[in-house]
C-alpha cells in the first residue's frame, strides 16, 4: 500500500463516484463535522456554535421520525455531505411543502456533491408527495449556494436584509422555492 498523503487522498475521493443513500447512526460524527465547519465558518447556518453529535443524533431522529428523508453522499466509503428536508412551518396547511438543507464537506465543494444530493433530495421528497420546496440560504453572498439551487430549478423569491447577526455583522437570509411534481397546479390527493 502506498503512503498517500492527505492531498493525494482527497484529489482521489474528489474523482470517486457519489454514492446517495439514507443516513445511518454510524454516519453522524461526519455530518457533525461537516456541519461544525459551516456552523464555526461560514454565514449558511445562523447558529453560533457548532452542536454535538448527541445534538445531531437527536435531530436526525426528530426528523426521520417524522417522515422526512435525511440522505448522505459517499465517495470512496466516506460521507462527503449531506440532505434533508423538514418541515417548512409547522401549521397544518404547510404539510406539503418542506425546507431543505443541504451541507457539504469543505474540502470538496464544486465537486458535484452538493447538485447530487440536492437533486435526490428533490426527487424523494417529489415521490412522497411533497408540492413546494423552500431553501432559506444564509448570506445574499452565499453565491455557491443560491447558485446550486438556481441550478436545480429554484427561483429567488424574496430576501430577509440583516435578519442575522453573526461574525459581528448583519446577515440576509434569501428565499428561493421549486415547486415538487405537481406543484400547485393541482390539489394535493385526498387522505
Amino acid at each position: 500500500m502506498s503512503g498517500a498523503g492527505p492531498a493525494e487522498s482527497r484529489g482521489e475521493q474528489a474523482n470517486a463516484a457519489i454514492v446517495i443513500r439514507a443516513a445511518r447512526a454510524d454516519d453522524l460524527p461526519a455530518i457533525a463535522r461537516i456541519y461544525g465547519h459551516h456552523v464555526a465558518n461560514g454565514l449558511a447556518s445562523f447558529e453560533l456554535e457548532p452542536p454535538p453529535v448527541e445534538e445531531i443524533t437527536r435531530r436526525h431522529a426528530d426528523i426521520v421520525g417524522k417522515g422526512y428523508p435525511y440522505i448522505v453522499a459517499e465517495r470512496a466509503g466516506t460521507v462527503a455531505g449531506y440532505a434533508y428536508a423538514s418541515a417548512y412551518r409547522a401549521r397544518p396547511a404547510y404539510r406539503f411543502a418542506v425546507e431543505n438543507s443541504v451541507y457539504v464537506d469543505a474540502g470538496l465543494k464544486r465537486s458535484g456533491v452538493g447538485r447530487t444530493l440536492l437533486l435526490a433530495l428533490i426527487a424523494e421528497c417529489e415521490r412522497r408527495g411533497y408540492r413546494q420546496m423552500i431553501a432559506v440560504i444564509g448570506d445574499s453572498a452565499n453565491y455557491d449556494s443560491i447558485g446550486l439551487h438556481a441550478a436545480c430549478g429554484f427561483a429567488r423569491i424574496g430576501t430577509l436584509p440583516a435578519i442575522g447577526w453573526k461574525f459581528e455583522r448583519w446577515v440576509d437570509s434569501v428565499l428561493m422555492q421549486r415547486p415538487l411534481g405537481d406543484g400547485g397546479t393541482k390539489p394535493p390527493p385526498a387522505g
